[in-house]
């Protein structure tokens, strides 16, 4: 066996796994303007397990602790997480970053990343256990949201002359909130892969069925968390409708704070986005279907500032959708989306996608609560930078289609580079 005679053991329960599509139908992007004992083993991918044709969702319970790694300081480790070891937590290290994941939800639960003194700290927002994750404590703290993220106004939508009425979050009005009241974020997805070659990786899967909180058709999904380059943090999400056309449009909900999750405020962060439009809201947060230039408005962060500068003339808060101009800044098969820093840990983060919209939200709705460590969060204690298709899509026609036919995939891309001022 490769890697020096290393050791590979794992307990593997299997149930029926869904199918996953490979096409290349790229998302339409047209712009509209540590702990725990480990056993290692070679870095050879674990088994993996090709989907059946099946409705029904799959998962590998990695009932013991289990490692693949490189070296000391790349490697990833699964271990059980929750009760009774319902769910798995991931482990991915690559040099001075680290990065902790769940199966629940597709969630990232920490991050590690060093200061300008190379003091390592948690930048995001979240819980020791699983149980806040499952129970609906939760705002969303690190969880891929789905089947389409944001609003959807009145929980309805009418596609190919037939109306589809959806699990309402809110009432009075009715909205659709993040894919309805048992969104992706609340359901277990499986484990088809993991592994460090050539980077630490882990692939989790998820088979959306028809009707699912109102939704037509079946869908499977899948998301790919990838430590690359230097301090980059490459998250994959893909989906291909398998017998009806549906709406599609997910979005990764990590809250940040560069301070480290438990330091206080995000409203001394800099943030500049590159985006000169923004899609205005009603009182509901639901976009009217318009276009506001933000030149001369608190929403124009083109260039870097700090949030508590202008945030008090916005009601509520930021909690808006920006057009991103994606034309002036490609890289490959992204382009940049925006940039955050904060001045006391020196740290910044770039976001790089192909998705043609972000929302930007400096945590309004966050209650008091206790997370991590024992930590005190509250309103304003991170912010999100959630790329995506245009909220409420489905509903406005002069919103680039967040519609999927069967067999074409839907490919959502977005990666965070970290450094150091």
């Amino acid at each position: 066996m490769r890697g020096g005679g290393h050791s590979f053991l794992a307990v593997w329960q299997l149930s029926i796994t869904p199918p996953f599509g490979d096409n290349s139908l790229d998302v339409d992007t047209r712009n509209p303007l540590h702990g725990g004992d480990t056993l290692p083993f070679s870095c050879e991918r674990p088994p993996v397990v090709e989907c059946l044709s099946s409705s029904y969702s799959l998962w590998l319970n990695l009932s013991i602790v289990t490692m693949a790694s490189k070296s000391e300081d790349e490697y990833v480790r699964a271990e059980p997480f929750g009760p009774e070891g319902k769910a798995q937590l991931f482990t991915l290290q690559r040099g001075g970053i680290r990065l902790r994941v769940t199966n629940w939800g597709a969630t990232i639960v920490s991050l590690m990343v060093p200061d300008k003194a190379g003091q390592n700290d948690d930048v995001v927002l979240g819980f020791d256990a699983l149980t806040p994750y499952m129970d609906g404590t939760s705002p969303y703290f690190g969880s891929i949201v789905g089947r389409v993220a944001n609003r959807i106004s009145g929980a309805v939508f009418t596609m190919d002359g037939k109306e589809h009425m959806l699990a309402a979050t809110t009432k009075n009005p009715d909205i659709t909130l993040h894919g309805g009241k048992k969104g992706f974020d609340k359901v277990l997805w499986g484990v088809k892969d993991f592994g460090c070659s050539p980077d630490p990786f882990v692939q989790f899967v998820y088979c959306s069925f028809d009707g699912e909180e109102g939704f037509p058709g079946e869908v499977d999904v899948s998301v790919v968390y990838r430590l690359g380059g230097n301090f980059e943090l490459r998250t994959e999400m893909e989906a291909v409708p398998i017998n009806k056309s549906t709406p599609i449009n997910l979005a990764q909900h990590s809250y940040w704070n560069l301070g480290g999750h438990d330091s206080g405020d995000i409203l001394g962060h800099h943030v500049c986005i590159r985006g000169s439009h923004i899609t205005p809201v009603n009182e509901h947060l639901i976009p009217t279907g318009e276009f506001l230039f933000v030149e001369g408005t608190p929403f124009d962060f083109r260039h870097p500032r700090r949030i508590k500068d202008s945030i008090s003339d916005v009601s509520g808060g930021y909690d808006h959708n920006y057009v991103l101009d994606k034309e002036a800044s490609m890289e490959g098969d992204v382009h940049f989306a925006a940039r955050i820093k904060d001045p006391g840990s020196g740290r910044v983060m770039e976001l790089l996608t192909n998705a043609p919209g972000m929302q930007f939200y400096t945590g309004n709705f966050v209650p008091d609560m206790e997370g991590k460590n024992g930590s005190k969060y509250r309103k304003h204690s991170g912010l999100c930078l959630e790329t995506q298709g245009l909220p409420n899509a489905i509903n406005q026609p002069n919103f680039p289609s967040i519609v999927y036919k069967p067999g074409q995939v839907y490919k959502h891309i977005m990666i965070h580079r970290f450094s150091t001022i």
